[in-house]
């Protein structure tokens, strides 16, 4: 299979809204999302600022086998003690999933930004959670610590890309 990821230009930002529903309809098992009257979710919060927010916002589609299989919405953290990078979003098509398309597009966007990440899970996400524990327990060879929001009770995975800080086994 041949995968690459785009990095989305502001002329076809469209392509990550019409995504994004799809995204949000698997967020229906967890959160309470409902359609409006047009029949479509709720724009996303801050899906604009990808375009208009300088060099801190990164979004991404991701390609298989020249078919959009899903995107990557990327934040690069300024001052922030949690890290410099944020996998805001990460989203695989259905058809794409148990392939090693996910698997692939985070690795390569881990590469693409090093330095000290953060990626978050719904709570109630457990397939997310053992998705990300395994990708990223691959990548930085089981070294990351896991933290909960005091809040929600929301689990993250903090690590670093950095190829000093990757512990060798």
């Amino acid at each position: 299979m041949e995968l690459s990821l785009e990095l989305v230009s502001k002329e076809r930002k469209q392509m990550i809204s019409k995504l994004m529903q799809f995204y949000l309809y698997d967020f229906t098992r967890y959160l309470d999302f409902d359609l409006n009257e047009e029949g479509v979710f709720p724009s996303y919060p801050g899906l604009e600022s990808y375009w208009h927010s300088g060099n801190n916002k990164y979004p991404f589609l991701i390609i298989a086998d020249g078919n959009l299989a899903g995107f990557a919405l990327v934040d690069r953290l300024l001052r922030n003690p949690e890290g410099q990078f944020y996998m805001t979003e990460f989203f695989v098509m259905q058809k794409y999933r148990r392939s090693g398309v996910g698997t692939w597009a985070a690795h390569s966007l881990f590469d693409m930004f090093p330095g000290d990440w953060k990626v978050s899970q719904i709570r109630a996400n457990s397939a997310a959670r053992d998705f990300w524990h395994r990708v990223i327990g691959c990548y930085a060879k089981n070294s990351f610590q896991e933290r909960f929001n005091p809040q929600q009770g929301n689990p993250s995975q903090y690590f670093s890309t950095l190829p000093a800080n990757r512990i060798k086994q």
